[in-house]
């Protein structure tokens, strides 16, 4: 059974604390039950009148048991697989639901995963789109979940939205100077971290100034702005379905918060992370700090779980609930399981290049991701020169090399569209969290296009 815990938040649990009041329930006593009995009895005329008038004082769904409101809610789930698929023939729609459905099961349970690595093969390098814009390290990047947009970030704290057809520039809200904060629109300072929704309705971005910009992603307009952290705020990851928001710095705190609500819902304590990833449960794992502490935090339990790597990690993601991968500063690539204090897989020297001295180590795993819920698997090295993407094993032991894409630059963020045929890659001069090196090239968006084997597709 995996560890992370299918839970729902409540309106307690949403940081909603109410203060000076009695919470204490009881009976009323003397005049004031007298008071709430005229109260009910006059309810009960009105309700009364109302039927008689023909106005509907009490709805069916008011009146329905809780199996009658379950199956009502089933039928409207049904409903709405079935418009969604769209099948002329009655029994592939039905095939398609049931599928659908079996997946969502599969997928809250923790124990989704296709086995789609197969099919893929090697991209045409003249089909990638590399997008110029920025002037410093690009830190960050995410793509729409309609694969019709991209987003990036930049130490120089501009926040630029592409189309990822034409590789324009669709929108620009550029980084402001230091301590403009309360006049400058945006970011004034490097931005460190960003996330996207799954469906696209919030764009989230993290600064040095420990601040939390989110902002619509179609207008490019900044909705709200998020004060907790009390050091720059390191990573960003959405939960899958929702509008819940985990965010981590190095201020050593895991923070939750309500995006339906803009509010503050609650803190983790951790290490120094960096680096942090969620999926469907209210849960995420964060990486990051000397203490090579990988930390999964469940919040409906209120509780964290420990893992020690064998070397500092950077980057981390979930492939399901029960999966992840880190990316080490040994130029080592580790999957690990939540149930098992050691990894399944490590793979040993994952970007090894010309440049790389030895024992000095400088080609460390800078970013990694996955096809979520999928055998699918990228990572970057800092001087490696090169993308490459894996297939993870269905037992979880075994990486095995697909191909390779290059990538001159420090590989900040990767990002797989959530349709699986797009990856798209921030590109710097400098790793985003400092200044050890610095390499000659230039700061761009790669949106690299992912091609299919016709022959295997459906396998």
């Amino acid at each position: 059974m995996p560890f992370f815990q299918k839970g729902q938040r409540t309106a307690k649990s949403a940081g909603q604390k109410s203060k000076g009041k009695n919470t204490r329930e009881g009976k009323p006593k003397g005049r004031k039950r007298k008071l709430d009995e005229i109260i009910e009895s006059d309810s009960e005329i009105d309700s009364d009148d109302a039927e008689g008038n023909g106005v509907a004082g009490s709805s069916d769904e008011e009146q329905e048991t809780p199996e009658e409101k379950k199956l009502r809610l089933a039928k409207l789930y049904l409903e709405q697989l079935s418009n969604e698929v769209g099948a002329d023939e009655e029994e592939e729609e039905e095939d398609m639901v049931g599928k659908r459905l079996q997946n969502n099961a599969l997928a809250q349970s923790g124990k989704l995963f296709k086995c789609v690595a197969d099919q893929y093969t090697h991209p045409d390098v003249d089909k990638i789109r590399k997008l110029k814009g920025h002037n410093l390290t690009v830190t960050c990047a995410v793509i729409s979940p309609d694969g019709k947009t991209a987003f990036s970030a930049s130490k120089d704290g501009t926040v630029i939205k592409w189309c990822v057809e034409t590789g324009k520039r669709l929108h620009v809200v550029p980084g402001g100077r230091k301590d403009t904060e309360k006049t400058h629109v945006g970011h004034t300072s490097c931005v460190l971290c960003m996330a996207i929704s799954s469906d696209g309705k919030f764009l989230a971005t993290g600064d040095e100034n420990k601040l939390i910009q989110v902002w619509d992603p179609e207008t490019c307009k900044i909705i709200h702005t998020f004060r907790g952290h009390r050091k720059a705020v390191t990573g960003l990851t959405f939960r899958r379905n929702f509008h819940t928001l985990f965010s981590t710095g190095l201020d050593r705190m895991i923070k939750c918060w309500n995006l339906d609500e803009m509010s503050y819902v609650e803190s983790h304590h951790g290490t120094d992370m960096v680096a942090i990833d969620s999926l469907m449960q209210e849960c995420a794992i964060t990486v990051g700090g000397r203490e090579r502490e990988v930390l999964v935090h469940n919040f409906p339990m209120e509780s964290t779980r420990k893992f020690y790597a064998h070397t500092e990690s950077d980057c981390v993601a979930l492939i399901n609930e029960s999966y992840f991968v880190i990316g080490g500063q040994d130029n080592s690539l580790s999957v690990w399981s939540v149930n098992k204090k050691k990894p399944l897989c490590v793979v040993r020297n994952a970007h090894s290049g010309p440049e790389q001295s030895a024992g000095v180590g400088e080609n460390w795993i800078t970013a990694v991701t996955s096809l979520q819920f999928s055998d699918l698997v990228a990572s970057a090295g800092s001087k490696d020169g090169f993308i490459r993407v894996w297939k993870c094993s269905s037992d979880f032991h075994h990486l095995t090399p697909l191909f390779a894409v290059p990538a001159t630059g420090f590989v900040n963020s990767l990002k797989f569209s959530q349709k699986g045929d797009m990856l798209v890659a921030g590109v710097g001069r400098e790793h985003r969290m400092g200044r050890w090196w610095s390499m000659k090239t230039k700061n761009e968006v790669m949106v690299i296009p992912l091609t299919k084997n016709e022959e295997k597709v459906g396998k």
